[in-house]
């Protein structure tokens, strides 16, 4: 029995089909971060370190001890209620953090749209392979003399799909949708 493949290690199980993917899918997450800025490591960390629980603790901690301070009788005042001071170094600190998870959303947006454009990609290039398997499967067919008749199916899946008119048929589909939205 001779046993054909394409490269030196041909997959012999399904675990070896989707670990190769998964090892595809690595070097692209590798390949990403390589491309990080240093913008976007450091507001990535400070959003990552910004949604724990640990953030929350340290800031419960923080107003706590100021506030407590600053109504602590026999001790002297360095912002007293209504806080002004507190309330100006909170607002900062909102600012800020808001930057940086808006810079470390804008970075995952950009990755997000590679996938997207991968998976794009991929899947109309195997749209293409199926047209064309099901072409020549109606061709073979025929040449057998196992053609089921004139399937009016099989020759519309046997056309190429065109993108364009795919995102035109959606774009009109959530116009409707829209309309009657607004007319009820």
């Amino acid at each position: 029995m001779t046993h054909h493949h394409t490269g030196p290690q041909a997959p012999r199980s399904m675990d070896d089909l989707t670990g190769k993917n998964v090892a595809a899918m690595r070097r692209l997450e590798e390949l990403a971060e390589t491309r990080r800025t240093f913008a976007d490591v450091v507001a990535a960390f400070v959003a990552r370190f910004c949604g724990s629980i640990t953030f929350v603790w340290i800031h419960v901690a923080i107003f706590a001890a100021w506030i407590a301070f600053n109504v602590f009788p026999g001790v002297e005042h360095f912002d007293p209620y209504p806080f002004t001071f507190l309330t100006l170094c909170v607002s900062l600190e909102a600012i800020f953090l808001s930057a940086f998870i808006l810079i470390s959303q804008n970075y995952e947006m950009r990755v997000s749209d590679r996938r997207n454009q991968l998976d794009l990609q991929i899947n109309l290039l195997a749209e293409q392979e199926n047209t064309k398997m099901l072409q020549l499967l109606e061709t073979i067919a025929k040449k057998v003399g196992a053609t089921a008749g004139d399937d009016p199916e099989i020759r519309a899946l046997e056309q190429a799909t065109r993108p364009e008119t795919l995102a035109r048929q959606i774009e009109e589909a959530y116009r409707a949708d829209d309309k009657a939205a607004r007319e009820e």
